[in-house]
């Protein structure tokens, strides 16, 4: 059932970004605020379940008391803030090999045969197109925003246009050799799902671009996942997800919003903006990859 729905859903993603790219108008445009609201409902929510997983991760150790996964989750949060701040460069380099191998793994949606650091290295390549893409086809305004967080490796060490497309190209073949099994649909699923990631940062904002693909194609996906494992009717666990991962959401959400009015008194607005969604992003990112890490490798 649900490697049905997941091929549907990639499906109507991809004509959806098919259909963004016919509006020449939207290519200039950012809209930031949109983008903003898309992030810290739809984004968000698929991060908001972690408490739950927190609790297995607390029962596999024996820790009786919730408080602790809450303190550590949070502790680990604000210390990736106070690392940005006094290290951007070192700190977002590092996210973004991270948030690759992140987008790569939890984007691929089948079990592949391949084994060891060999598929966490293809997990690697097939994420980094969301970081290749925007680079390729919108260099300076990509660029921009790295600045707006204080990250000037794109301006100090500019990289050719040719050199981004081999870099692209190899991410589509890891893709492509990581799905690589008897059932065409892996296949459609990895050249549909790379497709629109390269639609939509050649025809749009690469602001833009990424809140669309983070919103509904990697928070989606994910969510389906977590749908599925609450109920094995699609109905019934799409309202006990929603029911879960309100609260959670809405806090994370209050406190991006408090953020932003608070750094719009030293940044102009805008600024603040991209600031709070990359670096709280960065800080949730980081304690959500670590919690699943554990689980993963705990229930072995």
């Amino acid at each position: 059932m649900l490697k049905k729905i997941d091929f549907i859903h990639s499906l109507v993603f991809f004509n959806f970004c098919i259909f963004l790219s016919s509006f020449s108008f939207i290519k200039n445009q950012n809209y930031l605020l949109v983008c903003l609201f898309l992030i810290l409902s739809i984004g968000i929510s698929h991060g908001s379940l972690d408490n739950l997983k927190g609790k297995k991760l607390l029962k596999i150790f024996k820790i009786k008391k919730i408080e602790k996964f809450y303190f550590s989750y949070i502790c680990l949060s604000i210390f990736i803030i106070i690392s940005w701040i006094i290290m951007p460069n070192f700190l977002l380099t590092i996210f973004l090999l991270i948030a690759s191998y992140h987008f790569g793994k939890e984007d691929t949606i089948f079990k592949s045969n391949i084994k060891g650091p060999k598929k966490d290295f293809l997990f690697l390549l097939k994420g980094s197109s969301i970081i290749i893409s925007p680079l390729l086809f919108n260099y300076d305004k990509t660029n921009n925003i790295f600045l707006m967080l204080k990250f000037n490796l794109f301006s100090e060490f500019v990289i050719s246009k040719e050199i981004l497309f081999i870099l692209l190209f190899i991410s589509f073949i890891s893709g492509i050799y990581l799905s690589k099994s008897k059932n065409i649909d892996y296949n459609t699923i990895s050249i549909m799902d790379f497709s629109s990631i390269v639609l939509l940062n050649y025809f749009l904002n690469p602001i833009l671009a990424f809140t669309i693909y983070f919103c509904f194609l990697h928070s989606i996906r994910h969510s389906l996942t977590l749908i599925f494992e609450l109920d094995k009717k699609f109905k019934a666990g799409l309202l006990k997800f929603v029911k879960k991962a309100l609260p959670l959401t809405f806090i994370t959400a209050l406190i991006f919003l408090i953020s932003i009015y608070s750094l719009n008194s030293f940044f102009e607005l805008n600024n603040a903006i991209y600031k709070v969604i990359f670096i709280g992003l960065a800080s949730l990112t980081f304690p959500h990859i670590l919690l699943e890490y554990l689980i993963e490798k705990n229930e072995k």
